[in-house]
This record gives C-alpha cells, structure tokens and sequence, in this order.
C-alpha cells in the first residue's frame, strides 16, 4: 500500500509489535523507523514524553502550541493513562507499557506501538507501528497522512533524544 513503509527493513516489517494483539481482523497496517545516535535510555523518555504532546507539526496537530523541548521528568507511563495530548485535549490511552522499551496507545480507534530497541555503539532504533480496522481505500488516505505526520513526530524524537542524551 503506498505510504506503508518509511525507514524500515523487512525484518523489523515482520517482527511483531504490542499493538497487533489489539487488533485481530484484516487492518491497515503501517510502519515507521528512524535511527538515533544516542543510547535508548536518553529516547525512552522522549517517547514516555508523547503522553503530553504529540510532537509532529505543531501548527496542524497541536493549534500552535510548541511540544515541549526539555524533559519535564514524568514518571514511566502506565497502563489506563491518556496516550497523549493534542490542542489542549486529552486523546486515546495507554494499552500496554513496558518501561524502557516500548509504549502502545489507542486513538480512535488505531493502535499504535512505539517500541525501543537498542543498538551498537549507543545508538537506537526507535519504531512504530500503528493498526487499524478499515477499508483498503479510507486506509490509503490514511496511510499517507500519518506518514507525513509520524516521519516528522519521529524526526523530532531523534532531534531531541540527541541533543539532550545524558
């Protein structure tokens, strides 16, 4: 499907992800990966930081409020707690948490899995993966939109999870 696949390989394509026990009939089905120079305990607190903004383009997603740039310092997510925030309200909640290396969230009706995974020389590849029950053309539409809006929410991660790595 166009705009499935942005900064994957085949075997992180085909591993699975937290978010698929969630949805269990024929789903649209994308995925996302970035690499960050830094090692996965200065990313995991970005990622554990979406639960207050969402990090994409702000003046589309957040009404022009900035996502925050320094750690606030939350505590690790938990399951039952909202997923995140976008233009001041409360959106989705928090499905499966393990600290450290992945958080998986629903929105209406989409799960998505963003998961940590550690590499050499301290760097980490930080992937998502989301899923949703829909048809294969709303799928196509939505495929391409949240490869726009996902690409740039995890570019941003990696700016900051490099910038302020301890």
């Amino acid at each position: 499907m166009i705009g499935d696949r942005w900064g994957v390989s085949d075997g992180e394509v085909s591993r699975s992800y937290p978010c698929d026990d969630f949805v269990t009939a024929s789903a649209l089905q994308v995925w996302r990966g970035v690499t960050v120079e830094a090692p996965a305990e200065a990313v995991w607190p970005w990622v554990a930081q979406v639960r207050l903004a969402p990090y994409s383009y702000d003046w589309v997603d957040n009404l022009g409020r900035r996502s925050p740039r320094e750690l606030v310092g939350l505590p690790d997510p938990k399951v039952g707690e909202r997923f995140t925030t976008a233009g001041g309200w409360e959106l989705g909640r928090i499905v499966s948490v393990a600290p450290g290396k992945q958080l998986t969230g629903t929105i209406i009706g989409a799960f998505m899995s963003y998961v940590v995974v550690p590499q050499d020389h301290d760097t980490t590849r930080l992937l998502l993966k989301v899923v949703i029950q829909t048809n294969r053309w709303v799928g196509m539409g939505l495929s391409v939109g949240d490869l726009i809006m996902a690409r740039r929410q995890l570019l941003n991660l990696k700016k900051l999870a490099e910038r302020y790595q301890d």
